[in-house]
């Protein structure tokens, strides 16, 4: 088994479970550096292969669906996982999304080795990052974080033929600085595809930054205040709003885009102001899984639309809504067109100009909000949120960041949130601080918006 490539995996599962089986292997390579207290802590190198066996067996009312996940290390655990998911299929109901699995055949890549990564990939990183390091003791400075570097190549394989193949690289950093006795500190994060792409200057000149800021305490009370968003920042909330933007759940009423009679809100304006929110698996940057490899059956997602092609789509488009998360199943249902999910997503304002600190420098009297944390949501049918700041909310006079307000929990709702915007930046790619284990990829502007709730104070740093 151990000579037993990733494409033969899929194969062999395939074979072994029949008409209706879909394969989906992952092989994923990481590799890590992680430091505290300004020095190297550890360093890591891993490789897994894990398998998912989707079956389907015919059972009174139509199609039910059965699934196993687990590592393969031997051809026992490949057997194990097909008749797991055979049984599952059998025991099971049949399945609303029920449809015949698409068909095809397979890329001129389907048996190439599978990239990998190493601890080789952080070599100038970890040079770099000496360097930073050495700065930070001279002025007091301790540094934390951790970077990762994960090299994923997804195959999926169905009894129809279809063969697909991605391979995935995604890079993240995330860095703290902390001064005076840790009593301020401030984050930094990354996102890309390889650690080489991180400018650690930059990083240590943000840190630095919101250190100096927090050199002078402003007393503010809590309340609704005008405040910019970092890309970060806005990046959190708008994907938790697209994580909660199915069709079926909106036209089942149970979500903030739902209507009377089982209609939905798109069409709809949720912003006078030009916001087009986007996913495009072929954005360069952001390029990410070009076909669906769903498992389970969800409002999100059919296992029966493993190997649909994805294609760009504005969920918003000049403010107005104009598509939710559909399966081919609830596109039908809801008369909508066929638009699932995709790995990344972008915001842009039709007449954003500058960078964050030009929307600092046209802002007479506001705060600057840095990065979201512990965000959960209060209530779905308004998609209220709750959370805290971290790690720097600043006051704003006449252009200037003159001081630091503390921390404060917020409740806000991102639909709110995107019909207040009143001026943007540029959108430049980003990492969510709160999302960042789930989804790296975003591109956001920095955003003014109106009566931003930072309701109590908090203590977090």
């Amino acid at each position: 088994m151990s000579a037993m490539k990733p494409h033969d995996i899929a194969d062999q599962a395939v074979a072994l479970g029949g008409d209706g089986t879909l394969a989906i292997v992952s092989v994923e390579s990481q590799a890590d550096v992680r430091w505290a207290n300004s020095m190297l802590t550890t360093n890591g190198e891993r490789t897994t292969t894990t398998l998912t066996v989707v079956s389907t067996a015919p059972v009174a009312g139509g199609t039910a669906v059965g699934s196993a996940t687990g590592p393969v290390r031997s051809d026992v655990d490949l057997e194990t996982l097909v008749q797991q998911a055979k049984a599952s299929a059998r025991e099971g109901e049949a399945a609303s999304d029920a449809a015949p699995l698409i068909t095809g055949g397979s890329p001129a890549d389907w048996t190439d080795d599978v990239a990998t990564t190493s601890g080789a990939a952080f070599a100038e990183f970890a040079l770099n990052l000496g360097h930073v390091f050495g700065n930070g003791r001279a002025q007091a400075v301790e540094h934390f974080g951790y970077a990762e570097h994960d090299v994923t190549t997804t195959f999926l394989a169905s009894s129809t033929g279809l063969r697909r193949r991605h391979t995935q690289p995604t890079a993240r950093v995330e860095a703290t600085g902390k001064s005076h006795n840790r009593t301020r500190s401030s984050w930094a994060g990354r996102a890309g595809q390889h650690p080489d792409s991180f400018d650690l200057q930059a990083i240590e000149a943000e840190l630095s930054q919101g250190l100096h800021w927090q050199g002078r305490q402003i007393d503010l009370e809590p309340g609704r205040h005008d405040t910019i968003l970092s890309p970060s920042a806005i990046s959190d909330l708008l994907i938790y709003m697209h994580w909660t933007s199915s069709a079926r759940d909106a036209a089942d009423g149970r979500s903030v885009f739902s209507k009377a009679n089982g209609k939905t809100r798109v069409g709809e304006s949720l912003s006078e102001a030009p916001l087009t929110l986007s996913s495009d698996p072929h954005h360069g940057q952001l390029a990410c899984d070009p076909f669906v490899h769903a498992a389970y059956s969800s409002s999100f997602s059919s296992p029966f639309d493993a190997g649909l092609e994805l294609s760009a789509t504005n969920w918003i488009l000049d403010g107005q809504l104009e598509h939710l998360i559909t399966t081919r199943q609830t596109a039908q249902e809801t008369s909508a067109a066929v638009t699932p999910p995709i790995d990344n997503l972008t915001l842009t304002h039709g007449q954003g100009s500058g960078q964050a600190v030009d929307l600092i420098s046209r802002s007479d009297h506001c705060l600057l909000v840095t990065c979201l944390w512990y965000i959960r949501d209060v209530d779905p049918r308004t998609l209220l949120l709750t959370g805290l700041t971290r790690d720097g909310v600043y006051l704003i006079e006449k252009g200037e960041v003159v001081g630091s307000v503390g921390n404060f929990r917020f409740n806000a709702s991102p639909v709110d949130v995107l019909a207040s915007i009143t001026d943007a930046s540029e959108t430049v790619v980003t990492l969510p601080r709160e999302w960042a284990d789930y989804f790296t990829r975003a591109s956001m502007p920095a955003v003014a918006v109106e009566g931003f709730n930072l309701s109590t104070r908090s203590d977090a740093l």
